[in-house]
């Protein structure tokens, strides 16, 4: 840290004006004054009281915010014969996503036309019955009669229709294909069928999941000794491999309440906006979570700081030829602040730029 070679140079910028003071048990400060040449190269900035902010770096990974997706379910059992995307493509409404042939589909259309011909047939019987019992032919209880089973069979067939609708509407036909269909624009996020896959009337799962992407989730786990440290509404910073020099903020607005059996960690959620769709599903992420909590101490800039022989300095700032270096106790740094419990009073001017200069010539010898 003394470096004469140095000292010689700073003895010719800031006009060193010098007793010559030998260093006893506590420090003793040479008379140093900042010429207007130096006064352009330091900065001073003023000690305050302030909030400890605290800091937990945890690690986690991207996923699509699972409030605001589609999921894609089969309307009827089946064997997938063709499926057109794969996992990460974009799709827009409508978009055909995969076909199944249904035994279920063709049933149904096998019930229509049943329902259909005996709709036909009783509206005929109707017909007749009509015209008999106006004409004192036939009794009015088979008028009635021919009336139920008319009514029956349009009931009958508006069942088997719904049915279809249901299972498909549109998109399906009377060989039994069923053709699956994007209800929405985005990206395919989860995918769980492929060719060939049969699909059973017990199965609940979805075929794709579908994300527009504007917004993701990190998640990230928390260790049991960090819990207390993570509440919802702390701010988050998230930085990724493949982004390394880009910070993403969000906050956090989930705080999981079991912990994982197997890791012992507990899961926090963070929300943020997918600014340009940067971030993918399942990316690695480094997450600082930040808060300030109710203890108060004195808070500098951590330039403003020099580590010497163990100890830390900063120099105080009173005029242009009154500086004084002193002794500092370090709470903490965070980011680019630190906290001290003494040495330096809210108020005090401290040097936090090139303050190694003027140090080095205040206790140099």
């Amino acid at each position: 840290m003394k470096n004469p070679f140095l000292y010689i140079v700073m003895a010719g910028i800031v006009g060193l004006a010098s007793c010559e003071e030998k260093k006893t048990g506590t420090m003793e400060n040479k008379q140093v004054c900042v010429s207007d040449s130096l006064s352009k190269m330091i900065a001073i900035d003023t000690a305050k009281e302030s909030d400890i902010k605290n800091e937990l770096k945890l690690t986690g990974e991207v996923s699509f915010d699972e409030n605001n997706v589609v999921k894609v379910f089969p309307f009827a059992s089946g064997q997938v014969m063709n499926v057109n995307v794969s996992l990460g493509d974009k799709v827009t409404k409508g978009q055909v996503l995969a076909i199944i042939r249904s035994a279920d589909v063709a049933g149904n259309y096998s019930d229509l036309t049943s329902a259909k011909a005996d709709l036909s047939i009783s509206k005929r019987t109707l017909q007749q019955a009509d015209y008999l019992y106006k004409n004192g032919i036939s009794s009015e209880r088979d008028y009635t009669e021919a009336k139920e089973n008319y009514n029956k069979a349009v009931a009958a067939d508006s069942k088997v229709r719904e049915q279809i609708a249901i299972n498909g509407g549109g998109n399906t036909n009377a060989a039994g294909t069923l053709v699956v269909k994007a209800p929405r624009s985005g990206y395919i996020v989860e995918k769980n069928i492929t060719s060939g896959n049969f699909i059973r009337p017990d199965n609940s799962s979805s075929m794709f999941t579908i994300s527009d992407m504007k917004d993701v989730w990190i998640k990230a786990n928390v260790f049991e000794s960090d819990i207390a440290k993570v509440k919802n509404g702390y701010a988050a910073k998230i930085t990724t491999l493949a982004y390394p020099d880009k910070v993403f903020s969000g906050k956090v607005n989930n705080v999981g309440s079991v912990l994982d059996p197997d890791s012992k960690v507990m899961t926090v959620r963070i929300s943020l906006p997918n600014q340009d769709l940067m971030l993918k599903p399942e990316m690695f992420t480094n997450v600082t979570i930040s808060n300030s909590d109710s203890a108060q101490a004195v808070a500098i800039p951590a330039g403003a700081v020099v580590f010497d022989s163990g100890k830390n300095y900063v120099v105080i700032y009173h005029d242009k030829c009154n500086l004084q270096v002193r002794e500092v106790n370090v709470i903490k740094s965070v980011e680019d602040t630190t906290y001290v419990s003494s040495g330096v009073k809210p108020g005090d001017k401290v040097i936090s730029k090139n303050q190694l200069l003027l140090y080095n010539a205040l206790v140099g010898d």
